[in-house]
């Protein structure tokens, strides 16, 4: 037996433990004609400790209907949302501050992301952490 053949690679942010077959996940894995219970099973199993977080899924579909997904990190908006203790980003970023996030928990994000950025190393991957916040009007401390 060889290798499957590969037909599509879906991208899916989905509430962790909270999946369920109506869409996005139905409208995105209908075409592709695997079994979307399943899937919303098994996400849900799999991510029943981060009940709460956006967790995205990557699901590799194969030519015979069957499916394999890894789990990435949160994105980076939600942590630093979660950090910062707001509800949304600023409308005017460089005007408006809507909170604040210490050194320290860019550390701990960048750490948590690293694996899913294109970062060399953790000062990198901060500085990456850093942009997104001032783009959402949260303010670094030093």
């Amino acid at each position: 037996m060889g290798k499957k053949k590969i037909r599509t690679v879906l991208k899916l942010e989905l509430q962790a433990g909270r999946a369920t077959p109506a869409p996005p996940v139905g409208t995105a894995l209908g075409p592709h004609g695997i079994n979307i219970m399943e899937f919303t099973k098994a996400y849900n199993e799999r991510t029943q400790g981060q009940v709460g977080d956006v967790v995205p899924a990557e699901i590799t579909i194969f030519e015979d209907r069957s499916f394999t997904f890894i789990l990435k990190t949160p994105p980076t908006v939600n942590l630093l949302k979660k950090a910062a203790g707001v509800e949304k980003g600023s409308a005017k970023p460089n005007k408006e501050k809507v909170g604040k996030v210490s050194e320290q928990q860019v550390r701990e994000i960048a750490q948590l992301k690293l694996k899913d950025l294109n970062a060399l190393d953790v000062t990198a991957a901060m500085r990456m952490i850093e942009g997104t916040a001032r783009s959402l009007g949260i303010e670094v401390s030093k």
